[in-house]
């Protein structure tokens, strides 16, 4: 089955509550009950999910809480993170229509606005006899929430920017339409979906304080490798890989 042959957000499930909409999405995969295009979209999580098992935190009925299951294997022969790259973009595209320049995407798929968190996205991947059966792609972002607790100085929604609320509903369906077309871009111009994330990535050609053990040092962003590794420069050019190495906020 090729992205083509069914619409992402069909069908579109609405719950008002589960544990996680990966869980639930991939549960329903793994029963055979979710092809390619399934979504759901809950309005509260008891227990959301984000990267390096890491808890998701929102405001029950504020914000876009969605998984969609999609089977990209006519796309690749293997998972990438090329894929990865293409499900930020996505988000970012959805982003960009209210908040406009300011949004970033944050290595290795988190999304920023005015250097603070809007989003994140969770890929979990399910592989069987050596291919790629099918992706559970979760997309947490900030929409009409203001109050984000310790999290105040990091966090920002939507609402904070505009000064308006949106039918978070609404924006999930669009955030379907728009991995459907970046899904359809990957197919046919992989090289534009790379360029627009790299166009997009946080600090890019800025000199940012990383840590890796004991060891912080500053060093200028360059790019993200097409396997996964951020890339950056100082007397050397490293590359590092998601988890080895973290950002530290200047003071």
């Amino acid at each position: 089955m090729t992205p083509e042959k069914h619409a992402i957000g069909v069908p579109f499930i609405e719950l008002q509550w589960v544990d996680s909409t990966n869980n639930y999405a991939m549960r329903q995969a793994h029963a055979g009950l979710a092809q390619h295009g399934f979504a759901v979209f809950a309005h509260a999580q008891t227990a959301g999910k984000g990267q390096r098992n890491k808890q998701w935190q929102a405001q029950p009925g504020a914000n876009l809480m969605l998984s969609v299951v999609l089977e990209p294997a006519s796309l690749f022969t293997q998972p990438s993170f090329v894929f990865s790259m293409a499900m930020a973009v996505a988000a970012y595209g959805l982003l960009k229509k209210f908040a406009g320049p300011a949004v970033k995407i944050k290595w290795p798929n988190d999304l920023y606005i005015r250097d603070r968190k809007a989003g994140g996205i969770l890929i979990e991947n399910v592989l069987g006899g050596g291919l790629w059966k099918f992706a559970v792609v979760g997309i947490g972002l900030n929409i009409n929430q203001i109050e984000f607790g310790d999290l105040q100085d990091k966090a920002v929604s939507l609402k904070q920017i505009t000064g308006k609320n949106n039918n978070t509903i609404t924006l999930a369906k669009d955030l379907c339409a728009e991995i459907a077309a970046v899904l359809k871009k990957l197919e046919t111009n992989p090289e534009a979906v790379i360029d627009t994330y790299h166009q997009q990535l946080y600090k890019r050609g800025e000199w940012v304080k990383l840590k890796k053990g004991a060891r912080v040092f500053k060093a200028q962003v360059k790019a993200i490798n097409t396997a996964g590794q951020l890339v950056v420069q100082h007397a050397v050019e490293e590359a590092f890989d998601v988890g080895e190495i973290e950002w530290v906020l200047e003071d």
